[in-house]
């Protein structure tokens, strides 16, 4: 990537060199507190918003204290280096699935407080139907378009029932007071909004951060207008605003750009002294008259098809200008990753989250694409015998090669959506029980135990369930657990403990009702997971895989509900197949991806056929076939 013309203060420069220096080793300290995993919530302190002026709406409540939720690691990528070492020794980027309340309270509660030094977020604004993407499938068969997946019930929370304006005031009140505790003193925020949000917004942050610490409103000219947006009667609106605030002005980090004057600036008046314009705070999308192309702000060829997806030359602006090479940016509203896939290229260390799990999965396919990049750029240096500082007019190298997804819930075992769970009920035929404290209901002979739809069933849903049954020696009915979706963990788990149950003929055999809710059927439906088959063998010190089948009944019903009385017709199972990770040393806890096939192109298929070193001694293999929905399947075999 070329580097843009420009200068910075000496200053900047040397802060630039220290905290190239710091990198290694706050990430080192970061890992490590990231490897740790502690089931006990955490109490965290917020202060309160002392700043003017003070907005006042119906149900404005502060946000005194939160409570920190505990992480599990769920997937980590570490291309491999010719060190050896997948992250060079500086950490890893650090990507959350879950509601960002509790991913910001526990990064507030693990070390972050005050060492984030630059935050961007585009949150909803607008409509939550903007919100689901569509998908197409691979291959000369893909002309079918879907839509995407569908919002569990604590997505809807976060992206339908808050638009309503008081509700939609807390939602971000409450985060930026938790962004706020996590700034840098030199670090600063970008608000990114429409027209609808802006105002409202701009008098919230005053609050937060203090209405001295505003440093400016930029304008985002978001591209040429045409069809329904021309039609109204009045202006034509065509930007969105970005909302420009700092921790402390004084401290600002800040990293003036320039660009070549125009070959008409003296024609137009201008005189020109010192190496350049500066860019000022309206920026274009599409060149206009008497701007240069360096002030354009365009998409490039980055585009996945995520809805509501900000260019990467918006976000390199921001982060050039507001971070320095080694610095932690963050975006609690990730999306398409286009935030983590700059400050990657940037040479910046990046945290982001997500409430959907589609976001978590595009942004970890960019992510894996641009790292493995990287990778082979080390491996050529390294075989060069190239000295690793950095040349001024270079590119920054990167700040880590590896990231870690984790998922971040609620787990106390409480009903919290009670409207959703009677509907539940009655569509399955659950008899509620109100004397039980723990079970809530009966399904024929069976109990039911119903997990809190605002996460998916884990391993430790299914611990509580077993220990309410171990205070229970004289309980001999099977149990029925009702859940909106599952972590794959949980398959392992189920099938020992019933295949204990049927070898010893005990009571208290478990099985799963997996829900999942379409607006589009208007009810609850059982969930047919997809399905695959694979070879897996060892043979001269190599793993050999082939995937021999694969089946997704939500994309074949989907295209059912499109095509109407035609029967689909899908000739390749790899046309439904949206990436394959294989991790070669499963320990049935986090995947560790060792090979990876993420499709270049969108009518690319994945191989389907892989080989790779197999590790000395015995081995279980992990091959996690993903559709193009999001939908998971784990196929392993020890070998």
């Amino acid at each position: 990537m070329a580097k843009k013309p420009g200068t910075r203060k000496p200053r900047k420069v040397a802060k630039t060199a220290k905290a190239l220096r710091r990198a290694p080793r706050q990430s080192r300290k970061i890992a490590e507190a990231q490897a740790t995993y502690t089931p006990e919530k955490q109490t965290v302190k917020i202060n309160a918003a002392k700043g003017r002026p003070m907005l006042t709406w119906v149900g404005k409540r502060p946000l005194h204290q939160v409570t920190a939720f505990p992480a599990q690691l769920v997937e980590r990528f570490a291309p491999p280096l010719s060190n050896g070492g997948g992250d060079r020794g500086g950490g890893e980027g650090l990507l959350f699935h879950g509601d960002n309340k509790d991913v910001l309270a526990y990064l507030l509660a693990n070390g972050y407080r005050g060492k984030v030094n630059l935050i961007y977020i585009d949150p909803p604004f607008d409509s939550g139907a903007d919100y689901v993407r569509k998908v197409q499938l691979r291959g000369v068969t893909g002309a079918a378009k879907l839509d995407g997946e569908t919002y569990t019930l604590g997505e809807q929370i976060q992206y339908t029932d808050i638009w309503a304006n008081d509700n939609y005031l807390q939602f971000m009140y409450e985060r930026l007071l938790l962004l706020k505790e996590l700034l840098a003193e030199d670090g600063s925020i970008y608000v990114h909004m429409d027209w609808r949000r802006a105002h409202p917004i701009k008098v919230v942050m005053d609050e937060v951060f203090g209405e001295q610490s505003y440093v400016r409103e930029i304008i985002w000219r978001i591209g040429w207008v045409s069809g329904y947006k021309s039609t109204p009667d009045n202006w034509i609106r065509n930007h969105e605003t970005l909302l420009f605030y700092a921790r402390d002005k004084s401290q600002l980090t800040f990293n003036k750009t320039y660009v070549p004057y125009p070959p008409d600036y003296e024609r137009w008046g201008g005189r020109p002294s010192g190496k350049g314009l500066p860019i000022e705070d309206v920026w274009g999308v599409f060149p206009q008259e008497g701007v240069t192309s360096l002030q354009v702000v365009s998409f490039a060829k980055e585009l996945t098809d995520y809805p509501t997806q900000k260019p990467e030359g918006l976000l390199e602006r921001i982060i050039r200008a507001s971070s320095n090479p080694g610095d932690l940016v963050l975006d609690c509203f990730i999306g398409s990753g286009t935030t983590a896939a700059v400050a990657q290229k940037l040479g910046r260390r990046w945290i982001g989250c997500d409430i959907n799990k589609g976001a978590i999965q595009t942004t970890s396919k960019r992510l894996q694409t641009i790292m493995l990049e990287q990778s082979e750029a080390e491996k050529k240096t390294a075989a060069n015998k190239k000295l690793p500082e950095m040349d001024k007019d270079e590119e920054p190298r990167p700040a880590q090669l590896a990231f870690s997804i984790y998922r971040v819930n609620d787990y106390d075992l409480q009903i919290q959506h009670n409207e959703a769970v009677n509907l539940a009920c009655e569509h399955i035929g659950i008899k509620r029980t109100k004397s039980d404290t723990f079970f809530d209901g009966e399904l024929g002979k069976r109990l039911v135990k119903i997990v809190p739809f605002n996460h998916p069933l884990t391993p430790l849903d299914l611990e509580q369930i077993k220990n309410e049954l171990a205070a229970r020696p004289d309980e001999e009915r099977d149990i029925t657990v009702v859940c909106l979706g599952k972590e794959l963990a949980v398959d392992g788990w189920l099938a020992d403990w019933n295949r204990y149950r049927r070898q010893k003929d005990f009571p208290n055999k478990i099985e799963i009702i997996e829900l999942r809710t379409d607006p589009r059927y208007g009810k609850f439906f059982a969930h047919q997971p997809v399905t695959a088959k694979a070879d897996i063998q060892r043979a001269d010190g190599q793993i050999k895989i082939k995937i021999r089948d694969f089946v997704s009944p939500t994309i074949v019903e989907r295209l059912k509900e499109q095509a109407g009385i035609l029967t689909p017709h899908i000739d390749d199972w790899r046309a439904m197949v949206d990436t394959v990770m294989i991790d070669s040393s499963y320990d049935g806890k986090a995947f560790n991806i060792a090979l990876s096939d993420v499709p270049e192109k969108k009518n690319d298929l994945v191989a389907g056929e892989y080989e790779l070193a197999a590790p000395d001694g015995a081995t279980t293999v992990a091959v996690k076939i993903v559709d193009m929905l999001g939908e998971e399947v784990l196929v392993t075999k020890q070998v």
